[in-house]
């Protein structure tokens, strides 16, 4: 694989080279499998001191035991690390949910030792730049002319260890306003932070699903759409149309979006409903969300609302 990249890639040698998704599946026992008993390390080590890698790391999801065993396999000198990707933004800084760890941990330990992290999951997933529009509005006041997606990007991009902050773009204005965004970087005061923070203490207020969209999960042997009906739900709670009770006010205009939006966003034999319980997609998601329980969670929801019992 590693010879098929540089041939692929018409080059002889690679700036930046990574060990992907360390910390998953069985923790230590996987990373030893994948990267030390196969001897795949000691290749990369001498492929770096050849020249032919310039910089070589590894990307962090989940067991905080490997991550700190890696980075005591650089303070022994048994493996040099020169950068490390973590996920971090303002809402995993310090509430981190499932087998995430707080991104303040993870930044605050790379930084003690001069290690520059390259940052994933800026906005969440896309979350981050579909606030709830009281929380948008929030942010409108202090910049008014600024998108929500920059808030994010310019707090992953505000601490002085970052190298770089990934993002995925799907139109030319995300890519238009990111630039501008980092042209230059105008770093966040501590008011900002502030502010931050505490939006995202009121996001944790609404029980949205932690799934990022990285399709990870599929494809489903059953052919659920999980991803869309995750996203679905997470909008609509965002949007404020997931209804408590009948008792609330827009009651019946939320149950009617959250219904006709639900049929429109995934074809009726790709819902919740068709969940099995076969467990097949939980080992493959990196943000370790307890998948069939929180489509059977959904599905009673969607029931409630169509049954009027909620």
């Amino acid at each position: 694989m590693y010879r098929r990249s540089l041939r692929d890639l018409q080059t002889d040698y690679l700036d930046y080279y990574l060990l992907h998704a360390v910390g998953g599946d069985k923790g230590i026992e996987t990373f030893n499998e994948r990267f030390i008993d196969c001897g795949v390390l000691d290749f990369l080590l001498r492929e770096r001191e050849a020249g032919r890698i310039r910089n070589l790391g590894w990307s962090f999801h989940g067991d905080q035991k490997v991550f700190d065993h890696l980075l005591a396999m650089h303070d022994s000198g048994e493996a040099r690390w020169d950068f490390v990707q973590i996920q971090m933004n303002y809402v995993d800084w310090k509430h981190a949910s499932d087998r995430n760890v707080n991104a303040e941990y993870l930044y605050g330990e790379l930084e003690k030792r001069g290690i520059p992290a390259v940052i994933m999951e800026p906005l969440l997933g896309g979350r981050l730049s579909r606030l709830n529009d009281h929380l948008v509005e929030r942010l409108k006041e202090r910049r008014p002319t600024e998108s929500t997606a920059s808030w994010a990007f310019r707090y992953a991009g505000s601490w002085p260890g970052v190298l770089t902050v990934l993002s995925g773009m799907t139109y030319m204005e995300h890519l238009q306003d990111n630039i501008r965004t980092y042209s230059p970087l105008e770093p966040c005061t501590g008011e900002e932070l502030a502010l931050l923070e505490d939006t995202a203490q009121l996001m944790l207020k609404y029980p949205t699903v932690p799934c990022t969209e990285c399709q990870y999960c599929m494809p489903c042997p059953y052919g659920l759409d999980i991803p869309a009906i995750f996203a679905h739900y997470n909008r609509c709670v965002n949007e404020g149309n997931v209804p408590k009770d009948r008792q609330d006010p827009g009651y019946r205009e939320a149950r009617r979006a959250f219904l006709i939006g639900y049929d429109r966003s995934v074809p009726k034999l790709r819902q919740a409903s068709h969940c099995i319980g076969c467990n097949q997609c939980v080992s493959h998601c990196p943000q370790s969300i307890k998948i069939p329980q929180q489509l059977r969670r959904i599905d009673r929801f969607v029931e409630q609302l169509k049954q009027g019992t909620l």
